[in-house]
């Protein structure tokens, strides 16, 4: 390596991390602000001392000391950062084969009039179908296992991206293509420059109900089959009557859902200027 591709990847370290920064910091002010904190510190401190004053029952309502308790004691003796990994592998999975395969279907739909009038009906129809009423089908398509939870969150995540892509690529301004279509452009062209880029805030927008939806579908999946992950340690603490173990889960899943929410905001924040804030 020469020293200037050594100094190009210098510039582009500098930058990632200026970026990741940026990222944290605006990620931080959105959770600590102080309008926030002034109502979550009071929340924590009722929380806290009601089960202790015995207002109500402490092994019903663990105080945040016993879920702290049970934290540690989870991510240090039970290896719960394992089971945190083992479902983020499989909800990633399911929600980037959802966005991969929503978001350009969502495209087509919303740009041609035949492809709309053939494949509209039948995810109409799929749609209204409750993403737990796939389990049954799914364990005997499936089995037990990798498979069958990354297509549940698969389903779960989907149907919102696929339905927001389709309504912003379809409610594209008229002016924007006209004015690309007497510049030469052609349809490819519309597609990639127009169409997608007029919808991404929606896009961006869809994938984080994706998110939320996943979710829900991984704990779902994991209750069901498996024996990792956070929903596997929820239900497990559920059966053995370990409620401070339950809300450390509750909260993972929380922390988790609002990092990716977040990330997907700042993505938007780089990629749609002219849609943030409106």
């Amino acid at each position: 390596m020469n020293k200037y591709e050594t100094k190009g990847a210098r510039s582009a370290f500098r930058l990632a991390l200026r970026e990741l920064g940026y990222f944290f910091k605006g990620a931080a002010m959105n959770i600590f602000s102080l309008e926030f904190l002034m109502v979550l510190i009071p929340l924590l401190g009722l929380w806290e001392l009601l089960p202790r004053m015995g207002v109500v029952p402490r092994t019903l309502v663990p105080p945040p000391s016993d879920v702290a308790v049970a934290a540690w004691d989870m991510f240090t003796k039970h290896n719960f950062l394992k089971d945190i990994g083992d479902s983020m592998l499989k909800f990633f999975m399911g929600l980037g084969i959802a966005v991969i395969t929503a978001i350009p279907i969502g495209v087509l739909m919303g740009w041609n009039i035949a492809m709309r009038k053939r494949a509209l009906p039948l995810f109409q129809l799929l749609a209204p179908i409750p993403p737990p009423a796939w389990v049954p089908i799914t364990i005997i398509f499936f089995g037990i296992g990798l498979p069958m939870q990354t297509f549940l969150i698969f389903i779960g995540a989907f149907y919102p991206i696929l339905f927001n892509t389709y309504q912003a690529v379809k409610d594209t301004e008229p002016r924007y293509l006209a004015s690309a279509r007497v510049f030469g452009a052609s349809e490819l062209a519309l597609i990639l420059h127009v169409y997608f880029w007029h919808a991404l805030g929606a896009i961006i927008m869809s994938v984080k109900t994706g998110v939320a939806m996943g979710l829900v579908m991984l704990v779902i999946a994991e209750m069901y089959g498996g024996r990792t992950g956070i929903g596997y340690v929820l239900v497990e603490a559920k059966d053995y009557f370990q409620i401070s173990k339950m809300v450390v889960c509750m909260v993972t899943l929380g922390v988790i859902g609002w990092f990716l929410i977040e990330a997907l905001k700042f993505i938007e924040l780089k990629l749609a200027v002219w849609k943030v804030g409106r």
